[in-house]
């Protein structure tokens, strides 16, 4: 797996060996801004990872595909991570953040192909917006293989994080043979393309009360992956687009989010639709999320298998590489799901 790295979708990284300069950008200039947005209520699908290993694997397996399919999203209980390993993962990253400025400063590049690299709050001055979060981005996956790049202060940080990731990691695999088998493909055959695992150690400060208006946690994006897994702390602040208004997903005690990324919808043939999604901030108190992206390896093809194709049901996007994926990605930047447009089918 190459180690270099692209950030697009607001931050979130790639593998890429080359940088190409970006023919336009297409922001989600239609979507209402955070404080315009009509907010809805909805439910969240929660799928039993626990249950997926007994009797009731089939249920399970139809209940994920539905969440898939409808929802883009869905939150997962039982899944095995202990509870002192997600204090301790949360506990790692607010002491970090916490460092003095000139500490946590040491991880910051403007190389995008950086093993790892802290990314801070700024200004977009076009849309007068601020953008408040502050994160830090790594490979992890094998964590053998970038453990000695990781910081050393807080000098717990490599064990809790090392400890942390190699549950997701488990926790990944079992989502992705059942998200195989959802789509009645082999339970290995997203597993099978597989390259790294992304992390990124998100922080976001209270806001200003008079500032809170114009301030995005993080603005509305699809993710370039195959599926994204989501560790919230207590307090809320994702929100994800639910026919075509902003639906909040506060945090379920002993849960993670998991929503499709746009990687996943071509392989499902657009079954599956990658979830646009945001983050907002308060003025009351500070806020925390672990994001997990999965990815394949730059040479995997990426594309709906024959299994998923007949005369109902047409290919909506043709066999593509990763590697070609990430790099028409330098070419048209946009921050959601029409980034795999260039790899649909003419007839599509």
């Amino acid at each position: 797996m190459p180690a270099a790295v692209l950030h697009v979708a607001e931050g979130v990284a790639l593998p890429e060996t080359k940088q190409l300069p970006p023919t336009y950008k297409n922001p989600i200039s239609t979507l209402a801004t955070v404080p315009e947005a009509e907010l809805c209520d909805g439910s969240i699908p929660i799928i039993d990872l626990e249950a997926l290993q007994g009797p009731r694997r089939s249920h399970i397996v139809k209940q994920l595909g539905r969440a898939c399919e409808h929802k883009g999203f869905f939150a997962v209980k039982n899944h095995g991570i202990p509870k002192t390993t997600v204090n301790n993962i949360f506990d790692t990253t607010r002491e970090f953040f916490h460092l003095p400025e000139e500490e946590r400063m040491k991880f910051y590049t403007p190389d995008p192909n950086s093993d790892i690299r802290l990314m801070t709050a700024y200004k977009d001055e076009v849309e007068n917006v601020f953008v408040a979060r502050e994160s830090l981005k790594f490979h992890c996956h094998p964590v053998e293989d970038y453990v000695n790049k990781w910081p050393t202060n807080p000098p717990s940080f490599r064990e809790k994080a090392a400890e942390y990731l190699t549950n997701v990691r488990r926790v990944e695999m079992t989502l992705l043979d059942a998200i195989s088998e959802s789509l009645g493909l082999e339970r290995d055959y997203i597993e099978k393309r597989l390259g790294g695992h992304y992390v990124s150690l998100n922080y976001y400060r209270a806001c200003e009360q008079s500032e809170l208006e114009l301030t995005y946690g993080v603005r509305g994006h699809t993710d370039p992956t195959i599926i994204t897994m989501l560790l919230q702390d207590d307090v809320p602040g994702l929100q994800v687009l639910s026919e075509g208004k902003w639906m909040d997903v506060n945090p379920i005690p002993d849960t993670v989010v998991v929503h499709v990324g746009d990687l996943l919808q071509a392989i499902s043939n657009h079954r599956y639709k990658s979830l646009l999604h945001q983050a907002i901030v308060n003025c009351e108190k500070e806020r925390m999320s672990i994001a997990s992206y999965c990815y394949p390896s730059s040479d995997a093809t990426v594309g709906p298998p024959e299994k998923l194709i007949d005369n109902d049901h047409p290919a909506i996007y043709k066999d593509f590489s990763f590697g070609e994926f990430s790099k028409q990605m330098w070419k048209v930047i946009t921050p959601t799901d029409k980034r795999l447009d260039f790899f649909k089918c003419s007839a599509a």
